[in-house]
């Protein structure tokens, strides 16, 4: 597959010129235009934030896109799908209250926001994947389908199923429907650590398949008839205790996010910003952000969401670790274990590489890329 062109610029500013100017011309240099948005409705995927969590983008960010797709003619709509496990993004009324909570609004960003699965997350598309190796079809949420041009807005962070959180991930897993996220997660199963178990039970609190009980030593079980492998146990757990029991989960995970990615996209124009600030060492779904993993980095655009995802982690790979993070903490006690992967690093049972080759594997996009950076 080709080289791809990715654009970057910084998070430096000139007097005069604030950073939504500055994305704005990013994402012009990038080549948004080239689209005819005219009288096209216009899905943005994007990641509202659970509440509590302090690390999701900036409104601001998104109506600089909706801003851009009006002046060329568009009709956007902001979008997510409801989520899988316990939280306040779960059904489509909590979803909506979750999403004012975080500032996105009409009065804010200047569109409306769509729960793209409806109410109860049960309305969705059946899909073909084209070349599916996982997936011959993928369940999308109705209103991503049903508009004409998909962009997606990503806040690019870390991930304790998939390694990393970027373009893949939001729209593979955020398009998919309450049945697709299953189908997505439903290989993974999740272990207890049993010496390192405290029975907090914090871990129960966030299971939405009451999968986890306690023993006579009060420690964590894991039912796996109910586990559907979502992992919001594994990343909820301070004490490592939870673990993915499967050597080639992770890996199907991956590759089925990537196929879904497929199915969103093919047929329709598209494009993909990354926003690199605030990289928090998980998703997004968290109803907490720990402290970023590296500094601010910037803003990277791109037609080929493999590619832009891979200049993102190559970024974040290059930046130096924030000594009071948790990426700070493992690089003192693990001495670059790793290689200086500072995904592995983080979430040491995940293998960010298979989103990357498993795209280019279905010719969804490219692992190599030209970066073009804009002053």
């Amino acid at each position: 597959m080709s080289t791809a062109k990715v654009y970057f610029t910084d998070m430096r500013t000139k007097v005069g010129e604030s950073l939504l100017s500055k994305m704005e011309r990013l994402i012009d240099k990038a080549g948004i235009s080239q689209i005819d948005f005219k009288q096209k409705y216009t899905a943005i995927k994007i990641h509202f934030g659970e509440p509590g969590n302090l690390a999701f983008l900036r409104p601001n960010f998104a109506k600089v896109v909706v801003d851009k797709v009006k002046a060329l003619g568009g009709m956007p709509f902001l979008t997510d799908c409801n989520t899988l496990y316990v939280g306040r993004r779960n059904n489509a009324l909590v979803h909506m209250e979750a999403a004012f909570e975080n500032g996105y609004s009409p009065l804010s960003t200047g569109c409306h926001n769509i729960i793209a699965d409806g109410l109860k997350g049960t309305d969705d598309v059946e899909v073909p994947v084209a070349g599916g190796l996982f997936c011959k079809t993928a369940r999308i949420g109705r209103a991503i389908m049903d508009a004409d041009i998909v962009l997606s807005l990503t806040h690019f962070k870390g991930h304790e199923a998939t390694g990393f959180g970027g373009a893949l991930k939001n729209l593979g897993m955020g398009s998919g429907s309450r049945a697709g996220k299953m189908h997505m997660h439903n290989d993974g199963k999740c272990t207890v650590n049993q010496e390192l178990c405290l029975g907090c039970q914090v871990c129960a609190k966030f299971c939405n398949q009451k999968a986890i009980g306690f023993g006579s030593n009060k420690k964590a079980l894991i039912d796996n008839d109910k586990c559907v492998g979502c992992g919001r146990c594994i990343g909820v757990c301070n004490f490592h205790a939870i673990e993915n029991n499967s050597g080639t989960s992770f890996h199907d995970l991956d590759c089925k996010i990537v196929e879904y990615v497929k199915a969103v996209v093919d047929g329709r124009p598209n494009f993909h910003i990354n926003v690199v600030n605030q990289v928090s060492p998980y998703c997004d779904c968290h109803n907490e952000s720990d402290a970023a993993v590296v500094p601010d980095i910037g803003i990277f655009a791109s037609f080929d969401p493999a590619a832009l995802d891979k200049a993102c982690i190559d970024a974040v790979n290059q930046a130096p670790a924030v000594e009071t993070s948790i990426l700070g903490d493992k690089e003192r006690t693990h001495k670059a274990e790793t290689g200086h992967d500072h995904f592995a690093d983080i979430h040491p049972g995940t293998h960010w590489q298979d989103q990357i080759e498993h795209a280019e594997k279905i010719g969804l996009g490219s692992g190599s890329y030209e970066l073009l950076t804009l002053k």
